[in-house]
């Protein structure tokens, strides 16, 4: 995964023999960091199963780019002052989700692999080609 934001890269293991691997999965919840305030949050291990589940299945080297991930309530509050398209008590805030694209793969072609995971909801934003993948309730939205 890199970011889209800071032009980070992180291409790690975090997880072996049913174990995650406790640096690997600090360095994720830095590298997923709030970037505008510069403020960290445990990201929920679920949201990374869907993520490399997903990726798994698109059989791509090419890493995500992560256009956000945690978002503080300040910054979420930012967002949503400028789009309708951000929920008030978005999945961001609570480490949750991760909004991701591949420059290899299409927004439709993304959301189907997420979707086959039947895990989180999946919302496409085909306009700004990213996918919003998260581990609440199995939902589906976007175009």
């Amino acid at each position: 995964m890199y970011s889209g934001r800071t032009g980070e890269k992180l291409d790690m293991i975090y997880w072996i023999d049913g174990e995650y691997i406790k640096d690997a999965v600090k360095e994720v919840n830095y590298f997923m960091r709030d970037w505008r305030v510069d403020q960290t949050k445990s990201i929920d291990l679920r949201t990374l199963d869907i993520l490399a589940a997903a990726h798994n299945l698109l059989d791509v080297s090419e890493p995500y780019m992560l256009l956000s991930g945690y978002r503080s309530p300040q910054t979420n509050a930012m967002l949503r002052s400028r789009s309708r398209g951000v929920a008030k008590n978005s999945l961001h805030m609570k480490g949750q989700a991760a909004d991701v694209r591949l420059a290899s793969r299409s927004v439709n072609q993304i959301s189907r692999a997420a979707l086959s995971c039947h895990a989180g909801g999946v919302g496409r934003y085909s306009r700004s080609n990213f996918v919003h993948m998260d581990c609440g309730v199995v939902r589906t939205w976007g175009a």
